[in-house]
Order: C-alpha cells, then structure tokens, then sequence
C-alpha cells in the first residue's frame, strides 16, 4: 500500500463516501491530507466513526470554522526569536527541524503549516543552533516540526551531533507520531541516530487510540526501549475518537504494556476547523476523575490545556481539595466521597 494523500485514493480506500467527493475536495484545498499504510490497515473501512479514520480522513465539518479559532492556536509564532525556533519557557525551546509529517491528523494545532517547505534551511538551522548555543538558561530542546524523525538517519545524527557541543544542554526530546504510524522507519539506523553520548534523549509518542497500537507499532516500541531511549506519550481529547473513561483506560495501558509512560492528555486546541473534535473541559476533568481509581498513577497523563496567545500549558485535572477553614480541608477520595482533613503543618 502507498501513502493515501487525496480524497479519491480516500474514496477507493472505501473510507470516505463517493457522494462527499464535491465537499472533501474543498477541506483538501484547505488542509493536507496524508494516511500512511501503517494506519490504512489499522482502520477498519465501513465502521461507523471508526477512530483510526476519524483521525486521517478529511470531513466536511472542517470548513466550519468558528470564530475563536485561530491560525496560531497555542502562540510558535509569538516566542519565534529566529525561524525555526520557538522560546517559550526560560529553560526550553522547540526547534521545528522540518514541517513535514507522515500523516496529517485532521485536529492538527499546526495545520496550517505542516508540509510546507520541508526540512528547516540550513542558514535558518545555524542561527537557531547559534541562539541556543549564546543563551546559557536553555538546558532542553524539543524536536518537533512537523514530524522530526521523517528525516533520515543521518539528518538526525547530524542535528544531534551539532546540539550535544553546545556544552549547557541537558536533554534532547522528540516528538513523533512516527513509531505507530510508520513503525518500519523505527530501524537500527534510526535507533543508532537517537542516542548520543553525552545529553539524554526523550522520546515523547503521540497517539490517541489502542488500536494504534499494532502488533508493529509496539515493535518499534520494542526497539526504543530495548535502546535504554525513554518513552512518553501525548495524547489529545478527541469527540468520536477517545472522548470517555473506557477508550482512554485501554490506551493508556497498552502505553504501559509497551513500556510507554502517558504523559499529557491535551485538551483539543483551538485549531481551524476543529470544532467537532472539541469536548468541554467540564467533559475532560469528568473524564479524568472517572479514570483516577480505575487505573494506577503510572498510567495517568496530565490533563492540560496550552493556553491561546502562547501563554504555555496549565493543568486542568479536577479538583479534590477545599480549604474549609485555616488548615482544614474537605478532601474527595477517587470515588467521590469527601473527608475532612486537618494539616497539621499548618
């Protein structure tokens, strides 16, 4: 199988319907459209809100836009010090090594940009390479992009061999949809690429759905892990995807199973066309209550919103605790029911 990346190979694939063709040619002319092999065989064409397809396959509800959405939902461009960069917190930066992705997910907080241009510019690289190098406060960089480990292995050695002499960085972290939605690009070659000798590497995994996670997906998996390369996951709340207790219990598992430490439960944020996708976040806080006690804490993400305007991310998780009076609480256990607590420190 190829990539899918228009609306008649989607029509073919039997996982869009013939008569939307008119409507979905307009979302495409909008917004990309790209599935992967990996993510055809994990859909299952003719199910009804199928949460693999609602995912990749483009819908006519992306042309309603509403007016609180934004080009630039969670602010890169207003902390961009050079091209390529974004500065938003004092000890961290994302550096967009290239826009291009595998798959372009129809929630995409980067729609508008992903696969435009490729790989960053070289010249555009030093400088943000140069930035990094004269700013002694930044002690991690975030690959992101787009998808970073579209590139080849050696384009990655490369950028990690340039970032491991810039003496006070710590941490490198890579964010990628990349092991479930093409796992076969997981190879020794890359697994070589990812490590270094001196900075510690992080791999943070998007993805939103159990079935995902195919018998390939966790090989890829596999292989990172058996690298001693540490794993996270970041998903987001989806309606018709993984919006209820259950769905999400399942996924965050199977993250665990395959030695994968959910980490972030994003609410859906506030791109273009993304309105159908978007639960309440009164929704998402009952979502994670249900989950607390239904499974361990190893398996619980933060539920967090990155605020619009580039104000960074704030946790959303629901409230346990209420200050009754000075140094006594009215706590909530995981089902609900509230105790009364006197700190004695205070």
């Amino acid at each position: 199988m190829r990539p899918l990346t228009s609306v008649s190979a989607m029509i073919e694939a039997g996982l869009a319907p013939g008569d939307d063709s008119a409507v979905l040619e307009e979302v495409a002319s909008e917004f990309r459209i790209r599935m992967t092999p990996a993510m055809q065989a994990a859909a299952r064409p003719g199910t009804a809100a199928d949460p693999i397809a609602a995912q990749f396959v483009p819908d006519a509800r992306e042309l309603d836009t509403r007016p609180e959405e934004l080009l630039d939902p969670i602010g890169d461009d207003i902390h961009s010090p050079v091209p390529g960069l974004t500065h938003r917190y004092p000890d961290r930066v994302i550096l967009h090594i290239t826009k291009t992705c595998e798959v372009y997910c129809r929630f995409c907080f980067r729609r508008e940009v992903v696969g435009e241009d490729g790989t960053l510019p070289e010249d555009d690289l030093t400088a943000a390479l140069d930035y990094i190098a004269r700013t002694p406060a930044i002690h991690e960089v975030i690959l992101t992009g787009g998808d970073p480990l579209v590139l080849s292995p050696r384009r990655i050695a490369a950028v990690m061999a340039r970032l491991t002499k810039i003496p006070h960085l710590d941490v490198v972290r890579i964010h990628t949809r990349i092991p479930v939605v093409a796992p076969d690009r997981i190879d020794a070659a890359m697994v070589a690429a990812l490590r270094t000798e001196r900075l510690a590497v992080w791999l943070v995994l998007h993805t939103n759905h159990a079935n995902e996670l195919t018998p390939d997906a966790c090989a890829a998996l596999a292989r990172l892990a058996d690298a001693g390369i540490p794993l996270l996951s970041q998903s987001v709340l989806l309606r018709g995807v993984n919006a209820d207790a259950d769905t999400l219990a399942d996924l965050f598992r199977a993250l665990i199973r395959n030695r994968v430490k959910p980490y972030y439960l994003h609410h859906c944020d506030l791109a273009r066309g993304t309105s159908h996708f978007r639960t309440s976040i009164a929704e998402g806080q009952a979502i994670m209550a249900a989950l607390r006690g239904r499974i361990s804490g190893t398996c619980l993400p933060q539920y967090v919103l990155d605020l619009p305007g580039g104000h960074g991310k704030v946790p959303l998780g629901p409230g346990y605790l209420d200050e009754t009076a000075p140094g006594r609480w009215l706590i909530r256990d995981w089902q609900g029911t509230p105790h009364e607590y006197r700190d004695p420190g205070a």
